[in-house]
């Protein structure tokens, strides 16, 4: 069965040229560059620049359902991805599972190994991983959502990141390096999801799982869109992120949109879903039960 595109990701198809990248944050460079134009690290050109990592085996993959979605990979003999804890649904019985707190096969030491497992806690990732390779033989795995959603693919060429919301990280391939990323201190303070912001890194394929449905903005040049931080669901790293303050002690005081909006600025694609996870429970609390002061039960009723 061909592999399925999602939501008109231009990820998807991609080719990686060989070539000279930056080695700090894996920008594609020109031959005789000494400075990296995205993060200005020093290369000093093509002796120092490295050369760019293979791009992974292509995977074949299904994403089935519509609002409690899995997506099914198949493995080739040798190959492994990776999840959080708790995202498989299930496996080939030629596919061997591994848990373990290091991301990758090689070791950095303990300390980069703790610092990392921290992060992906503060991300609001689990602080092992499961590795899951189809050993002996080729075999299929499958991962399911853990609230409706979609389930959303790219593929991402070697240096390509995406930027997407805390906690939105399905599965991916083990090539791929799942990181915390810093959008500045306003929108770390007043953005609600700025602190814990997920940046993904190809070269890979990787899945997110995403809140309800979804609407997609390819932003041009300068062209920038303000949203609740809330509904983010992910963004290519090519788009600039702050916060605006609402306009109007009426609108902040009334409007329930909160005091703060994200601005996002092309160019670039934004995915904006169209639920969010605290505003479903929210609408949920009238229907549970509760507990009164004495410690005996009783039930919400809803009269409509």
């Amino acid at each position: 069965m061909p592999k399925r595109s999602g939501s008109g990701s231009k990820f998807l198809d991609r080719r990686i040229n060989n070539g000279m990248f930056c080695p700090n944050c894996g920008k594609q460079l020109n031959d005789n560059a000494k400075f990296c134009p995205e993060c200005g690290a020093k290369t000093g050109g093509a002796q120092e620049a490295s050369i760019a990592p293979s791009q992974p085996k292509p995977l074949v993959y299904r994403i089935a359902g519509e609002i409690l979605q899995t997506v099914e990979i198949d493995l080739p003999q040798g190959e492994r991805v990776f999840s959080e804890t708790g995202g498989m649904v299930w496996m080939d019985a030629s596919i061997e599972m591994e848990t373990s707190i290091q991301k990758g096969r090689e070791s950095k030491g303990a300390l980069d190994t703790f610092l990392k497992a921290a992060s992906r806690a503060i991300q609001g990732e689990s602080l092992f991983l499961n590795y899951f390779k189809a050993e002996n033989a080729p075999g299929t795995v499958a991962f399911a959502s853990s609230f409706p959603g979609k389930i959303l693919p790219f593929e991402l060429k070697a240096g390509e990141a995406i930027i997407a919301q805390r906690g939105s990280f399905l599965a991916g391939q083990e090539e791929v390096d799942l990181a915390m990323e810093w959008r500045g201190a306003g929108a770390a303070f007043f953005g609600g999801e700025g602190l814990v912001l997920q940046k993904l890194t190809g070269p890979g394929l990787v899945f997110l799982e995403i809140d309800g449905e979804l609407t997609t903005r390819d932003l041009q040049p300068g062209q920038s869109l303000l949203i609740d931080t809330g509904h983010i669901a992910c963004f290519e790293a090519s788009v600039t992120y702050d916060i605006k303050l609402q306009k109007g002690f009426k609108n902040i005081l009334l409007g329930g949109e909160g005091i703060f909006l994200a601005r996002l600025t092309g160019p670039g694609k934004v995915w904006i879903q169209h639920m969010t996870m605290p505003g479903l429970a929210g609408r949920l609390v009238p229907f549970l039960p509760f507990e009164r002061g004495s410690g005996s039960k009783g039930f919400n009723i809803n009269l409509g």
